[in-house]
This record gives C-alpha cells, sequence and structure tokens, in this order.
C-alpha cells in the first residue's frame, strides 16, 4: 500500500485540496490511503468520504514538518509520499513509482506545470534542478542551498529543457535535488532518516530529504515512466506554508551551516559526494575548492539577514 500525505495549511475556501485528493484516487491503479492534515484551520466544504481517507485537524499551525511526520506516524502503508495539495497525477503513478523505488530510495516524477482553473497539465517536464553555490548570493533566490531550473550542461547557463532533452532516454535518473512539492520513499527509510527534522521550520523540506538519503547510502532520482502537474500558487493563490522573511533566512542559514559542515551524525558520506557526484560535476560557479573549511570557518551568516530583509 501507498500511503499519500498532504501537509495543508490554506484559506477555508481552498479550492485544490478537493481536487487533489479525487485525482490521487482516481489515478492509483493499486492500493492507497490518503492523509490530509488541516493545520490550523478548516475547508469551507468538507473532503468527500473516502474509506482510505484520513483528516487529521490540528486547531492552531503546528508547521509543516510536525504535520508530515504526524501523518508519518499514522501511516499504513509501505511506501509514503508526500504532496502539497495542489497537484495532478498521470494514471498509475503509485505502481509506476513503487516498481523503481528500492527501500533506501528517494524518487520523484517528472513535474509539469498544473492549470488549476482547468486542472489539466501545462509545460513541462522540469525534471533537473540545480543548487548555486550557497555562499554566494544566486541571481534568482540569494544565498543558501536553493534548487532553481537546471540550465544548459553544467547549472545556469544555456536552453531551459537542454538537460531534459539531452537525458530523455534515461526514465530513472540520478538527480541533485527536487522542488519538494512531490517526493516518494519508503517509510522504513523515512523512519531510517529520523523523519523530518523540525529545526528547519518550514523551508528547505527538499534539500532535507536529499541530502538525507544521499549521505546515508541511498539514491535520489526522477521516475520519467510517470508525472505530475503542480499548481504554481504565486501572487494569484497566495501560499500556505510560508514563514515570516527573517525566520526563512534563519532556516536558510541553520540549513547551510548543517550541511556545508557535514553535522548529520546518521550520514555515511559527505557532502563533497553529492556535489561532486559524476551524473553532474563540474558545476557552473562551484570551484574546485568549495569544501575547503576555510571558506566558511569564520563566515558572517548576518549578510544574509540584512540583505535578505532589505529585499
Amino acid at each position: 500500500m501507498l500511503s499519500v500525505i498532504i501537509p495543508s495549511r490554506n484559506q477555508p475556501t481552498w479550492q485544490f485540496t478537493q481536487k487533489t485528493v479525487t485525482d490521487l484516487f482516481e489515478k492509483a491503479t493499486g492500493d492507497i490511503e490518503v492523509i490530509v492534515v488541516l493545520d490550523g484551520y478548516q475547508l469551507s466544504t468538507p473532503l468527500i468520504p473516502h474509506e482510505n481517507l484520513t483528516v487529521i485537524h490540528n486547531p492552531e499551525s503546528k508547521g509543516m514538518r510536525p504535520a508530515i511526520n504526524a501523518a508519518a506516524n499514522v501511516a499504513r502503508g509501505k511506501f509514503l509520499m508526500k504532496v502539497d495539495d495542489h497537484v495532478m497525477f498521470g494514471e498509475g503513478y503509485d505502481e509506476i513509482l513503487a516498481n523503481d523505488c528500492d527501500d533506501n530510495w528517494l524518487a520523484v516524477p517528472s513535474r509539469y506545470a498544473l492549470d488549476g482553473e482547468n486542472w489539466k497539465r501545462k509545460y513541462g517536464p522540469i525534471d533537473y534542478l540545480y543548487y548555486y553555490p550557497p555562499l554566494k548570493s544566486s541571481p534568482q533566490f540569494g544565498y543558501g542551498f536553493h534548487g532553481q531550473k537546471w540550465l544548459g550542461e553544467r547549472g545556469l547557463t544555456g536552453g531551459y529543457f537542454d538537460r531534459e532533452k539531452k537525458l530523455k532516454h534515461i526514465l530513472v535518473d540520478d538527480m541533485l535535488t527536487c522542488q519538494g512539492s512531490c517526493w516518494f520513499t519508503t517509510k522504513t527509510h523515512f523512519d531510517n532518516i529520523g523523519g523530518m527534522d523540525i529545526k528547519f521550520l518550514d523551508h528547505q523540506e527538499a534539500q532535507e530529504m536529499v541530502f538525507k538519503t544521499w549521505l546515508i547510502g541511498g539514491r535520489c532520482v526522477v521516475n520519467k515512466n510517470t508525472n505530475y502537474s503542480h499548481l504554481h500558487k504565486g501572487t494569484q493563490h497566495g501560499r500556505g506554508y510560508r514563514l515570516f522573511k527573517h525566520k526563512m533566512i534563519k532556516s536558510q542559514i541553520y540549513s547551510t551551516d548543517y550541511w556545508l559542515n557535514n553535522r548529520w551524525p546518521l550520514a555515511i558520506r559527505k557532502l563533497k559526494w553529492i556535489i561532486e557526484h559524476p551524473s553532474w560535476w563540474p558545476l557552473e560557479g562551484w570551484e574546485e575548492t568549495w569544501d575547503d573549511p576555510k571558506n566558511w570557518g569564520n563566515y558572517d551568516y548576518s549578510l544574509w539577514m540584512k540583505e535578505g530583509l532589505g529585499r
């Protein structure tokens, strides 16, 4: 069985949670259960009852990571899949992902953009994301580990879909990181990595799942045999889980310091192993000596707070 986890923190009139739940049940070809965590709110129109639907309501928001952990604790499936509350899936996604997911893997389907109003797939696939060096300010996201669209051969220079076209024949391929709107793994693996660490707050979710998987000896892949479509909420729909800016930057600082300094006690690999993985190294903007502790031993993270809050 697959247990699908949906942490949700939105306005009561949010229409896409029901569409997501319905789509999950209709597109699955195997046994699934769906666990929705309404974190600090109730829907004005309750979700349609289903024998394999569980709804957890937190009267006050506890945060995304606690919501995911709470749902995982009651999950009955061999596999876990976390999804946002505004996604659409390809037919048979559940069994396709399960067929190519070893015990210590993290997998994501090919990601497309979603036309939410018409509930149909738009452009894509967007299969490859890239990390700009975290101690340099990237043009798009600023400092820290941020998954941003991989362009061309090595990173940020080249065509938007160059890497997708070049590697389209590799249907299950290694990935450096993912967006976080959908990930799939075994419950055993989720438990072995300690679930989600609440010290990271409600940010850097994908980075935590990917880094922990690679560092503990597992593998992170994009599975192009199936797909999902994700709604970009933006200014039109607003955001559910959104930190105040100073907390978001605090989370980025914590995450960057944690992974750069290899602080996770369960790791059997170093971060260098991931960044310099032969599937993508060398990476644009990354120097050969990026992992030298002298580069960040006395690094002043207060710059991030000053620049970030000034934007």
